[in-house]
């Protein structure tokens, strides 16, 4: 099953049987530790200069393919074919060639790992800080053993620094590939495409339905998209690569299309 988290602990050693399991729980320890209100505000600014690489679309999925994702249970495929897997499924079911853009470039923003970041800054489940963490965040009980904001007052309430519907855009939420991607390409792609990129690893708001109280009208409306989006980056993971050179035309069609020459990360 993909997004497997459940535990199987060897009673010997009292550790998880499943080595890449062990990898991922590792992985959120440490992601629900430092992701604080502080550092995801601090970062995103560092980060949203834009100043270290100027590259083309396929020299980017190329710097990207160093990467192994430590938080993601389900692939040993490269990145960028599972980025070609998910937009092959969604042009297969006929959706409009903005999505099926949206499907190549969404894990794009994990270049982010090859600047020096390390991963529990880049990839996994994201989610707002500056307010209470929900339980129904994959791992919550490292919220409250080890991150600071749990234990602060101006975080730990349901609201925190917000205000009851102001909206995710006004929301500050853990810095990671997602919210770095949608600023890269926000010039670019309808809405629709661009809250499938900001908030499809945000699974506690998708698919849990936490957060309603921050929402307002837009996210409400915007939410139907996300949630179209999710499965094809969930379920077309699977070991048989396409055929990247009798796709190539296509793609290098639809990326000239919608994007410039060259994207600033």
């Amino acid at each position: 099953a993909y997004r497997d988290y459940t535990e199987q602990i060897d009673e010997s050693t009292n550790k998880e049987v499943d080595p890449v399991k062990e990898r991922v729980k590792t992985f959120y320890k440490t992601n629900h530790t430092f992701q604080t209100y502080e550092f995801a505000n601090a970062t995103r600014d560092e980060f949203l200069k834009f100043n270290r690489k100027e590259l083309t679309v396929w020299e980017a999925f190329d710097f990207l393919n160093q990467l192994v994702d430590d938080s993601d249970p389900d692939t040993d495929l490269d990145q960028f074919q599972h980025l070609l897997q998910t937009a092959e499924a969604i042009r297969k079911d006929g959706h409009p060639d903005w999505m099926v853009l949206t499907g190549l470039m969404h894990d794009l923003g994990k270049v982010l790992c090859l600047f020096d970041q390390p991963q529990w800054a880049v990839v996994g489940d994201t989610f707002p800080v500056g307010c209470a963490f929900s339980n129904k965040i994959v791992y919550s009980e490292y919220f409250d053993q080890h991150n600071p904001d749990a234990k602060d007052e101006r975080y730990n309430t349901k609201l925190g620094v917000y205000k009851e519907g102001c909206g995710l855009r006004n929301v500050v939420m853990s810095w990671g590939h997602d919210e770095y991607l949608y600023h890269i390409l926000k010039d670019y792609l309808p809405e629709e495409g661009l809250y499938m990129l900001r908030y499809h690893s945000f699974y506690a708001w998708h698919r849990e339905g936490e957060y309603s109280y921050l929402m307002d009208d837009h996210d409400r409306a915007m939410l139907p998209s996300v949630k179209l989006f999710n499965p094809y980056d969930l379920y077309s993971k699977c070991p048989v690569k396409p055929d990247w050179e009798a796709l190539k035309p296509y793609y290098v069609a639809l990326v000239e299309k919608y994007l410039p020459k060259t994207l600033k990360f």
